[in-house]
């Protein structure tokens, strides 16, 4: 015989208690309900809240940035970098925030066609130079080159350094500094991919380098 009481189906057995559709049905719906709300985007993007905070900010002023071929028009304290400006007020995330010390070249973009570490450049010294981020790099739906190699040789993994390992691939071979492996291997150190993808990126701008 067991030593464990066989529940039945008595109202009087706490252990043949059921819990109610009612109540469980109500819960399901509760706890779907919170789930949706956490998992829905906020109505307001940062960009949005970052203006309307420096609206009530003292030393904020009016900078306009040429991004991608376009005049972008912010408001924004002296100290904000580049980086930032691009990612949190003009919205444009391509470039990527990596040791924000000018150490990974996961931020890199061009001004006026010369590559940078936008983490270390403030925006206002940026004004009336044409800043081209990862965004502006393919022309409508025609990748750019560079991209094309970089996904026919997989020349990433999780990809997060992949817009400042394009960017700088680009100025690499426009600066004539990937005539070989070992040369575009040297310019392009200043850009880290902690996945090591090193010889896909090497032949990505290698390939791109031999038909340029």
């Amino acid at each position: 015989m067991s030593a464990y009481p066989t529940p039945d189906d008595s109202p009087e057995n706490p252990l043949s208690a059921r819990p109610d559709d009612k109540s469980r049905r109500s819960f399901m719906k509760q706890a779907g309900g919170i789930l949706g709300l956490a998992l829905t985007p906020p109505l307001v993007s940062q960009a949005e809240r970052l203006k309307a905070y420096s609206k009530t900010v003292e030393g904020v002023s009016e900078i306009t940035l040429r991004v991608n071929g376009q005049a972008r028009t912010l408001r924004a304290e002296p100290r904000v970098t580049l980086l930032d400006a691009l990612r949190e007020y003009l919205d444009l995330t391509g470039t990527k925030k990596g040791c924000d010390h000018g150490q990974c070249g996961a931020c890199t973009v061009h001004i006026d066609g010369k590559r940078i570490n936008s983490c270390l450049t403030l925006a206002v010294m940026t004004q009336g130079k044409e800043i081209t981020t990862i965004e502006g790099l393919a022309k409508g739906e025609a990748l750019h080159p560079m991209q094309t190699a970089f996904i026919k040789h997989d020349g990433f993994q999780c990809g997060y350094c992949t817009p400042g390992q394009i960017m700088s691939g680009v100025a690499c071979v426009k600066e004539g500094h990937a005539t070989t492996d070992a040369q575009a291997r040297e310019w392009m150190s200043g850009n880290l991919c902690r996945c090591g993808a090193y010889p896909n990126i090497t032949a990505a701008v290698r390939e791109v380098a031999k038909s340029a």
